[in-house]
């Protein structure tokens, strides 16, 4: 788990640094200026990185499916060698997908200006500048795409059930606490990813509007990555502690300047 959470926490880091820097300095520049390769390459990064969280997401629900409802196989399925072959294929697998998305997004000719709606280059934003027929080709792709997501999707689903379903069988409290502890970070991650995720690129076309597809795409982008590893975090006893002891110096030193 700690290996797949180094892995996430590169992809959180990445898809932050992708799009919120040029973000910042466009706000602080009063511009929204990107040139053509640089569009290219955030929309390519923003892809790998979105792309392989949501991959080591699936995976790392295998991983807790594994320990909770197999656990006699975990050490024999789940070796050092499996896990670093799984987080190899999650990546490449993003790398792959973001490479396919990016030159067929980008060899489409752009006919109506060069104004995206956004403060960001994404898939979406620069089809809508192009007038060829061509723009088939990468609905074709982003097909393909949602049918694999849609199946990790379904997987992560049936795995809780079964993780659910296993739980509820521990006969003591105890034991059903510690293994929905174990769970329930992961869940929380992925929730907050998928709901994010739906309300950004499935919400009606009657809801669209500027202002709202920017709160939308500020909380898909920023929120989820920062919020990992806080939810993660609470996890570790020391870290618990750590911040009760914070939080009490901080109210005693702000009570005693009041008082």
């Amino acid at each position: 788990m700690f290996f797949f959470l180094l892995n996430l926490a590169l992809s959180d880091l990445g898809s932050i640094c992708t799009t919120v820097p040029k973000a910042m300095h466009n706000s602080l520049w009063d511009t929204r200026d990107i040139s053509y390769t640089g569009c290219a390459a955030q929309l390519f990064f923003f892809l790998f990185f979105i792309g392989s969280e949501y991959y080591l997401l699936t995976i790392m629900c295998y991983d807790r499916y594994m320990s909770i409802c197999k656990p006699l196989h975990y050490g024999t399925l789940l070796g050092s060698r499996a896990c670093a072959h799984m987080a190899a294929a999650a990546w490449a697998s993003a790398f792959l997908n973001a490479l396919l998305h990016t030159a067929n997004t980008f060899s489409l000719p752009l006919c109506h200006g060069n104004a995206l709606g956004q403060f960001f280059c994404e898939v979406p934003q620069i089809l809508k500048l192009s007038c060829s027929k061509s723009y088939l080709r990468e609905l074709g792709i982003s097909a393909v795409t949602v049918c694999f997501n849609f199946s990790c999707f379904v997987f992560i689903v049936f795995s809780y059930v079964q993780i659910f379903r296993a739980v509820l069988r521990i006969p003591s409290e105890q034991g059903q606490h510690k293994a929905f502890s174990t769970c329930l970070p992961h869940l929380a991650v992925v929730s907050l990813f998928l709901s994010t995720g739906f309300l950004a690129y499935l919400k009606p076309p009657s809801m669209s509007s500027p202002s709202l597809d920017l709160a939308l795409s500020v909380l898909y982008l920023v929120v989820p990555p920062a919020l990992n590893p806080l939810i993660y975090s609470l996890r570790n006893q020391e870290l618990k502690d750590a911040l009760r002891k914070l939080m009490r110096l901080y109210f005693q030193k702000h009570f005693r300047t009041i008082f």
